[in-house]
């Protein structure tokens, strides 16, 4: 069974984005040593994403190329009219039971890239396995929590932390 990782940046005070939606201030952050905090090696381990609709308007709003052309891309959206692209599939209903199926499927991992909405209704139908959250030395004055709405309390097992010389602190915890 194929896991599903949520791999993701927050404020220290458990921001995903700014009120309004943006992720600017992760630039603000010095990276003295250039650290790509495993991110490649993250993608290198994932043939698919989930994301919201919101999260996904905020990538196609950079005006960039689409990047994660090589992976499935799946977007959860309650809007039955979205239409799918050519890097990206909506799913417009059933989002639960997709996504069981999804993980059922042979391939690699499946990276939940977030928004706060579909990262809580993930955590709470037990769909994530592993949270790999990098906590930013930043505070927030509002935004995005990393858990929007209301998440079931949860446990974790924290695996493995690293501090990094930009302030930046990696942890990696499995759900129980």
């Amino acid at each position: 069974m194929r896991k599903i990782k949520l791999y993701i940046a927050m404020s220290l005070n458990g921001k995903i984005a700014d009120s309004d939606g943006g992720v600017d201030w992760l630039e603000s952050i010095p990276n003295p040593n250039e650290d790509d905090y495993g991110y490649i090696e993250f993608v290198d381990s994932i043939d698919a994403t989930i994301q919201g609709s919101k999260t996904y308007q905020q990538i196609i709003d950079w005006n960039i190329e689409f990047p994660y052309a090589d992976k499935k891309n799946y977007v959860v959206s309650n809007k039955q009219s979205r239409q799918d692209t050519e890097f990206v599939e909506f799913i417009t209903d059933n989002h639960i039971e997709f996504i069981k199926l999804l993980r059922e499927e042979t391939g690699k991992d499946i990276w939940l890239i977030g928004g706060g909405r579909v990262n809580t209704m993930l955590l709470n139908a037990n769909l994530i396995d592993e949270l790999q959250v990098y906590v930013i030395p930043i505070v927030l004055s509002g935004g995005i929590e990393l858990f929007e709405h209301i998440p079931k309390e949860t446990r974790l097992t924290l695996r493995e932390t690293q501090a990094y010389s930009s302030g930046v602190v990696e942890l990696k915890y499995g759900v129980n």
